[in-house]
């Protein structure tokens, strides 16, 4: 049982969550913090002014549960540094992180199935789970299911707010419809960064579902944010698809590498991820928030991005995978930390 499980795990590489997770909480903090800063006047603007809501409109069911504690002597007042700070409860918080999970399970073990012919032709993935025979078609199949409806039931936990609800569907079918675009068109790295570019939009639409139904705009700065991910992950996934690019060719795949070159193919991800840049720069804009702690996330994230690409050069690709996993993990988890930080001391 436990071997199953740990299969199961491997199979979805549970630990590569880490590249969208951070932004679909990064988005839920950003949408939790405005509900309560935001005080509109008679027209209808919202100034941002740190100006807090009363105390009746706080969260009555907050996830913080302890009100203070003490290191060293110094005691830390934690509702008011975040409770008082972002409206979000205990539901919308577990609701988050169980469609982000049962998103990314649902979507990783439908692409295990549908992929399962060319992993076993492919030297560098014959030893996954399914061609290699430590999970067999049909437990994958029920896990990709069970994984599916049990997104659905998460959306559950944000009502009243039924947009979750009425997207879980549409928004599930376009996560397993990536599995596909590599067989008709080199976009399916784009479809890859949408894919995840999709959960901090989602997060917000969890927490301001009201919102983002009688005014869309609101919905701008998850958008943006959303634009900084799709053009992020896009590119590292052309890095990562160098990898294949034989192999892409002679079974008739699509990708940049294929179409462009390995040299072409690193350029294009070059650009994407200045796209990223100015994306993330481009979200204070929308998002008055955030100031010079998100500056300077953006700086570090920048200096990462230049060294994934010194890491990988078009006749060297033994580094592939530390400029995958290792830079990228940092970059979400760094600016998530960035934007807690930023939020808090806003």
């Amino acid at each position: 049982m436990l071997s199953t499980i740990r299969h199961f795990l491997s199979l979805i590489r549970f630990s590569h969550t880490l590249f969208a997770l951070p932004f679909a909480l990064l988005a839920m903090l950003m949408a939790a913090r405005l509900s309560v800063v935001e005080v509109a006047d008679a027209s209808g603007v919202i100034p941002w002014d740190g100006v807090i809501a009363s105390e009746e409109s706080y969260h009555r069911d907050s996830f913080v549960a302890i009100d203070s504690f003490s290191i060293g002597g110094i005691t830390i007042d934690v509702h008011r540094l975040f409770g008082k700070r972002f409206a979000l409860s205990a539901k919308q918080l577990i609701g988050i992180l169980l469609c982000m999970v049962t998103a990314r399970s649902a979507a990783m073990a439908f692409n295990r199935l549908a992929d399962r012919d060319i992993d076993a032709g492919n030297p560098r993935t014959a030893g996954r789970h399914i061609p290699a025979g430590l999970l067999s078609v049909g437990q994958v199949t029920a896990f990709a299911i069970a994984c599916g409806l049990a997104l659905i039931a998460s959306t559950l936990l944000f009502l009243p707010n039924r947009l979750p609800l009425y997207l879980s569907v549409p928004v599930l079918l376009f996560l397993l419809g990536y599995s596909y675009t590599k067989r008709y068109t080199s976009l399916a790295h784009f479809w890859l960064g949408a894919a995840l570019a999709a959960s901090p939009v989602a997060a917000w639409i969890a927490i301001r579902g009201e919102q983002v139904a009688a005014a869309p705009a609101d919905l701008l700065p998850a958008a943006v944010l959303g634009l900084g991910v799709l053009a992020w992950v896009a590119g590292f996934d052309m890095i990562y698809a160098c990898q294949d690019v034989d192999f892409d060719r002679t079974a008739k795949l699509h990708s940049v590498p294929v179409r462009l070159g390995v040299p072409g193919a690193l350029r294009l991800a070059a650009a994407c991820h200045f796209v990223t840049i100015g994306a993330l720069a481009a979200l204070p804009l929308v998002y008055p928030p955030f100031g010079g702690i998100w500056w300077a996330g953006i700086a570090a994230v920048a200096a990462l991005l230049i060294y994934e690409h010194a890491l990988v050069r078009p006749d060297d690709l033994t580094r592939v995978n530390a400029a995958f996993f290792n830079v990228n993990a940092v970059i979400s988890l760094g600016l998530l930390a960035v934007g807690i930080v930023d939020l808090l001391v806003s």
